[in-house]
Parts: structure tokens; sequence; C-alpha cells
């Protein structure tokens, strides 16, 4: 059995220092002067809203767009954009009660439940196995669409509302063909991570859907009202991102006609991508572009296509920050050791990517200690879990790093906390800070 760790770094030197937003910096110095060795995330909600503010202001008014909680699911930071998202996109019960709190502090008190409004509560629920109780409390909470995954999930839904004596709005989650002139997906979009096209558990295979959906319209409590795609992720290519989202809501638009659903949504998933190495000079994602190809299309009348951006929002408004507990220089490879790894952020070993760092100059050091240090020199970084696999980052080049230092690692946002081991060995889980 092979380990998998992050590609090498070489030749890339790390950031400067200076790239960290100053108050950043200067947070990050004052939690270095605990007791405590530094392992934490640090999140600026202000630029999530204004990544969210730009991704809006750039498309019609027939577009919708729905946060997807996974990506970061600090309170914080989902509070922070709720005034700037139509609504959220939710996988889980606990999201699912995150998104609805956000909902009460941005729109007042109102009925927290959904129950005896005249409109949907705007949250939308994805996941290829969710359980009869995330049913039941998506159902009771009146959400937009529940985004159904298998003949048997929409009978469950069905069951449930007609207990309820409700009727859920659902939509069918499909899985595209992908083939030469097929489907939503006829061209894919490029993505680090295809969820379509392919064999998988996500979604209804398309040439499944007509008759599930045939079932589905006879079914009792539920109101078919669209279909969900989602194909790929991490797309940095805005023409391909909107051509994706023409195709799903023309073939939508086709289907529906031809099975007699009444459309009213059109769900194209997320997949806008980050550029990880952005301040490398790695081309970001041309929201104005996008805007403008999306504005081209023109779906049927009261259809709301709704994306679910995550990643793109909440990326680069988080930092990574651990402690070098140690440096040291094994035949010939200097390896920083930090006070964290794939515990807190398991990001670049997962994916397969370089996630570059700065190093933060720490001046406080007890006296009579030695301090080992790397300068001019390539680093790996590495974590305190026992397993090599606890690498985060190979042959970065440093100017120097000094055990007690800080290595930042930027772009943090997104599938960091979250994502991470919080349970291997049981070392304390890393804190979270908001600007």
């Amino acid at each position: 059995m092979s380990i998998v760790l992050p590609p090498s770094a070489a030749p890339r030197s790390a950031y400067p220092a200076e790239v960290l937003p100053g108050p950043v910096r200067r947070r990050l110095l004052e939690l270095a002067e605990g007791e405590a060795p530094v392992s934490a995330y640090l999140y600026d909600g202000r630029a999530a809203a204004a990544r969210a503010r730009g991704l809006r202001a750039v498309l019609p008014e027939w577009a919708a767009v729905h946060y997807a909680v996974k990506a970061n699911s600090f309170p914080g930071v989902v509070r922070a954009l709720a005034p700037y998202v139509d609504g959220f996109e939710v996988a889980s019960r606990a999201e699912l009660e995150l998104a609805l709190a956000a909902l009460r502090e941005r729109d007042g008190p109102g009925d927290p439940q959904g129950s005896g409004r005249s409109s949907p509560v705007p949250v939308v629920a994805a996941g290829p196995a969710k359980s009869v109780p995330v049913l039941a409390a998506l159902v009771r909470a009146g959400v937009e669409a529940i985004n159904a995954e298998s003949l048997l999930e929409l009978h469950r839904i069905s069951r449930i509302a007609v207990a309820e004596g409700t009727t859920a709005r659902v939509a069918l989650r499909v899985n595209p063909a992908g083939g030469p002139g097929e489907g939503p997906e006829a061209a894919p979009a490029p993505g680090s991570l295809r969820m379509g096209g392919r064999a998988s558990q996500f979604g209804v295979p398309e040439p499944d859907v007509p008759g599930v959906l045939e079932q589905a319209l006879r079914l009792p409590g539920l109101d078919v009202t669209g279909f969900h795609v989602h194909a790929a992720s991490n797309n940095l290519d805005a023409g391909s991102q909107a051509a994706h989202l023409r195709r799903c809501v023309e073939w939508s638009a086709a289907t529906a006609r031809r099975h007699g659903v009444d459309l009213r949504m059109v769900d194209v998933g997320g997949g806008i991508g980050v550029a990880f190495e952005e301040l490398a000079g790695e081309r970001p994602f041309d929201v104005d572009r996008f805007g403008e190809l999306v504005a081209r299309c023109e779906p049927p009348p009261g259809v709301r296509v709704v994306l679910e951006p995550g990643r793109f929002l909440v990326a680069d408004c988080g930092w990574y920050a651990a402690e070098v507990t140690d440096v040291k220089h094994s035949y010939g490879t200097a390896f920083a050791v930090l006070r964290g790894g794939i515990n807190h952020f398991q990001l670049p070993t997962s994916w397969d990517l370089v996630h570059n760092i700065a190093v933060l100059p720490v001046d406080r050091w007890p006296d009579g200690l030695p301090r080992p240090e790397a300068a001019g020199t390539r680093v790996t970084v590495v974590g305190e879990l026992c397993t090599p696999e606890d690498t985060l980052l190979r042959d970065v080049r440093v100017d120097r790093v000094r055990a007690g230092d800080l290595v930042v690692f930027p772009y943090a946002g997104s599938y960091g906390w979250e994502f991470a081991m919080h349970g291997f060995l049981g070392h304390p889980v890393a804190e979270r800070h908001l600007l």
C-alpha cells in the first residue's frame, strides 16, 4: 500500500508574510502570546460577504445564490453571508439549523420552521443517503427543495409529508449521461472532482429519469418542482461553467415538457473553482465573464435557477495557522513540525494539491532553550500525528522558519476545519476565531 502525499512544491517559494492582511497578522501574533501553542483558523466574514456580493451582482434576477454550508459551517461565517445570498444549501440537520438561524437573524422572527408560510424557506438540500430524521426535518421546515437522489427517497419524503399533513417540494437529482450531444452535461465542465457522467452514488442515472418521474408525479404529498444537476467541482473556466448552466436549463425545460412537470426550479449545483495559487499567478475564475455568458440564457418564465457556491465564497476568507513546535533535519531534508496537521487541515493531502504557506515570525521564545531553524532551503511541512501521511506541504523554499514561528495557510476558509480528522490521536481540535 502506497502513502499518498501532496505533490512537491518545488520550485515554489513560500509567500512573504506581507501577503497576510494586517489584521490577520496582528490577531495571530496576539494568539501566539498565549501559553498554549497556536493551532487555529481565523476567518474574516467581510471577505466572504464581498465574494457573495460580487457574484450576486453579475447574475440576472432569475438566478439565485444558495451558499453550500458544508464548505464552512462556522456560525459567524454563515451569519456574515446571509444578507448577501438568496438562501442556503444543506446536507444535514445541523446545517439546516445553522441556515434557519441565519435566516431568522436576517429576515426577523417570523415563523422559523416555515409552517403556514405562503413561500418556502430558501433552503435546498442534497446528499446521497438522507436519513428519515433528516428528511423529516426538511419537510417540517418547509424548504424550497429537497433534491431527491433515488426513487426510494421520493417514497420516504412522500410518506413523511402525508403523515405531517403537508406537501414537500422536491427536485430530482440527475446523474447525466455525459455522452457527446446527450443530456445536460454533453460537454462536461472541467473540474478537480467529478460527480456526474459516470457511475456514482449521486442522483438518478439519466436513462432512468422517465420511469422515476412517472412514479414521483403520482406520489401523494410531493410537489415536483424541477431538477438538480451537480456534476463537477472546482472549475476555473467561466465559459464552460456558463455552458453547463445553459445545458441544464435547456435539458430541464425539455424534460419537464415531455413528462408533464410544472418546472419552477433548476439547481445547477456548485462547481465554481478557486485558484489556490492565485497569489503565485494562477488565474482566478472570471466572475464578470461568467455573468455575461449566463445573462444570454433564457429560462422559461417563472423558472428559478439555483447556484450552490461553497468553496468559491469562503476559501479566501480563512487562514489556518499552526505553531512550529520543532525544526528537524533528517538525511538532507528539513522538516517544520506543526502543532496541528491533517487532524486540523486535511485538504492538501486529500485533494493532491500544492497549498502554499507564509511564515509569520514570532519573536517570543523561552530563555535557555535552543531554537532550531531552517534558512534559505527547502522545507517539508508536517504535523503532529504518528503517521508519515501527516504531510501538508513538501519542498517549499523558505527564507527562514524557526521553532515558535507560525506557519499560515491562506485560502483555508473552505473544507478546512469541517474536513479534518479531529479524533485521530485525540489532540485538541483547532480553535476557530472570527475577525
